[in-house]
């Protein structure tokens, strides 16, 4: 009898997803399992509401396996010996796995191989996070792509991998120790993994699962806003992204699948497939660049931050700048953790550029807070605010928050929504309220685009 562990990562889903494909098809019994990595738990970005919905996901995922016929095992610990030690439990001959494209996790990937490889039982990362596996989009000349026009190019000539349905049933894995250590299915998260505070209002979050990812991406594929997707993306008073970011980032839905649902003729469906495509130029720039995750792709720029003064940071965290569509933007980010696109980058270019802050100190707030911050995504989206990264905006680009506003959020709705002390200010003119409605601006920013010019000159030319 051939046993399969598949352990669960950030794949916590039943449909198109080929590491479980491909155990039930070879009629292995099958052991799922999932650890609560304590490395991630308290590690570099920590975040509660991420950890919220990756604990609920967890019982929804864990309810789609048991009625199949396969229980989940969730144990609390270091991979690199549970792994090992469930599996020989077992009698497993293999570990199958969703691949991971991050630094930490082709790390403890690499360790995990070995130490399984001591016990004479096989590693296999499968496909699924992506769209495009990274080794399969190269140059010419072999080498990887820096910029996001010619990868886009090539990973649209990739072929998708075919869309896999959810397995009717899963053979488990009939062994005492086994049915001893996991009594019920429920109750095991429940004693590894408590119950979470999240920092965003529980109301404002979105529900936990596949089953209701799966209700998301209906109603996004199917509605008029899809279809308009191009024309309003950007617009900040409006509902208009898919809200699927979060589905994404912990594997409730595949990228794949997501794409075949959304692919269709006109602006929207190929506006939406973009930002797939930055999906993976991300995680793909994170796979061959792991230096990224830490310091600026383009070196001549690592240092080019003006300023660390605390109050500076306070005031953007807490969205008391006295630019009113950033303090939204801010506000929105703790009320709800999420914020549109457009909003991300408003805000990441006023706190790299016009407070001159580095940009790994929004980086990190960013990830403390968003339900679907993606370790990739994020980076890369800083680097690009920041013009530190690869294909990244002109340095020379500086936004300007109050023309943003009025031109994103043309009557004020959204700033009125997340900064009620302006609900009292009609329209346009919520952009720049009167003197005595709102508080003083922490810097002007004409002064302020004068001098993050100034420094990325001499960055420039120091380079040289």
């Amino acid at each position: 009898m051939a046993v399969s562990v598949v352990w669960f990562r950030r794949d916590l889903r039943v449909h198109d997803h080929p590491g479980l494909a491909r155990a039930v098809e070879a009629g292995d019994h099958v052991a799922p399992l999932f650890i609560v990595d304590e490395r991630l738990l308290d590690g570099r970005w920590p975040s509660p509401n991420r950890l919220w919905f990756m604990r609920g996901s967890l019982h929804h995922l864990a309810e789609e396996l048991a009625l199949r016929g396969a229980p989940l095992t969730v144990l609390r610990g270091d991979p690199h010996s549970i792994v090992p030690e469930f599996a020989a439990s077992v009698g497993a001959t293999r570990v199958i796995v969703s691949r991971d494209y991050a630094p930490y996790g082709r790390r403890r990937d690499a360790e995990v191989d070995a130490r399984l490889g001591a016990h004479g039982i096989t590693f296999e990362a499968a496909p699924g996070g992506l769209m495009v596996e990274p080794e399969s989009v190269a140059t010419a000349a072999g080498t990887p792509y820096r910029i996001y026009g010619p990868f886009r190019k090539r990973w649209l000539a990739v072929t998708w991998r075919t869309v896999l349905p959810a397995p009717s049933a899963i053979r488990p894995v009939r062994f005492h120790q086994v049915r001893a250590a996991t009594p019920r299915v429920r109750s095991r998260i429940d004693d590894v993994l408590e119950p979470i505070t999240p920092t965003a209002d529980p109301r404002a979050l979105p529900e936990p699962g596949e089953p209701a990812a799966r209700r998301r991406l209906d109603q996004w594929a199917s509605g008029r806003t899809f279809d308009r997707y191009a024309q309003d993306r950007d617009r900040l008073d409006l509902q208009a992204t898919s809200r699927l970011g979060a589905d994404l980032r912990w594997g409730l839905l595949s990228p794949t699948e997501v794409a075949e649902r959304c692919h269709g003729e006109g602006d929207g469906p190929r506006r939406f497939l973009d930002e797939l495509a930055w999906r993976d130029f991300y995680a793909y720039l994170l796979w061959h660049e792991p230096r990224v995750a830490r310091h600026s792709f383009r070196a001549s720029f690592e240092h080019v931050a003006r300023s660390s003064d605390p109050a500076l940071v306070a005031a953007w965290t807490a969205g008391r700048t006295g630019y009113p569509v950033i303090d939204a933007a801010m506000r929105q980010l703790r009320a709800t953790g999420w914020m549109p696109n457009r909003a991300r980058m408003l805000v990441a270019s006023f706190l790299s550029k016009d407070l001159g802050i580095d940009w790994r100190v929004g980086e990190a707030h960013f990830m403390t807070h968003l339900i679907d911050g993606d370790p990739a995504s994020n980076n890369g989206g800083w680097q690009w605010a920041a013009s530190t990264g690869t294909d990244a905006q002109p340095w020379f680009r500086v936004f300007d928050p109050t023309a943003q506003g009025r031109r994103h959020d043309p009557d004020g709705t959204y700033v009125r929504t997340w900064v009620p002390e302006l609900r009292g200010v009609a329209g346009a003119a919520v952009h720049e309220p009167p003197p005595g409605t709102y508080p003083r601006r922490i810097v002007d920013h004409a002064d302020a685009r004068a001098a993050a010019l100034a420094a990325y000159r001499a960055a420039r030319d120091r380079s040289r």
